[in-house]
């Protein structure tokens, strides 16, 4: 029984939210998990995780778009690499979720789904689930 389990996901944009409920999902059956908590993690300071509508893919749009107005990618950061508004994205977005697990299902709400957050793609990333009694 699989407790634990990394994923690697390929993202092609810079800014990409990419759905990987379905793959939380297979790791929930190949856990045979009952009830309990999953909890999610990305181990990079530019990518993050949240859960928003999947059914409309104009909502990541959006939240994307918003992210941008918010944090745009040119404004007289002092980091080095280019990337400061990466970084500050994925603060804001964050880097782990915990969510509950009922009968071996994720207890999201019906239109809700779990989003990678890429911010400064495109590139090969990994993120971590965990099965918590």
């Amino acid at each position: 029984m699989v407790q634990k389990k990394v994923v690697t996901i390929s993202t092609s944009r810079r800014v990409e939210f990419q759905d990987i409920t379905s793959a939380v999902k297979d790791f929930l059956r190949e856990a045979q998990a009952s009830d309990g908590i999953v909890f999610l993690f990305v181990p990079h300071t530019t990518a993050g995780l949240t859960v928003n509508e999947g059914a409309d893919p104009a909502v990541v749009n959006d939240l994307a778009a918003q992210l941008e107005k918010m944090v745009p990618r040119v404004g007289g950061y002092r980091h080095a690499e280019g990337n400061s508004d990466a970084h500050i994205k994925a603060s804001l977005i964050g880097s782990s979720l915990h969510l509950p697990v009922k009968d071996g299902k994720i207890l999201l709400g019906f239109w809700q789904a779990i989003f990678f957050a890429e911010f400064d793609g495109p590139r090969e990333r990994r993120f971590y689930m965990q099965l918590l009694p």
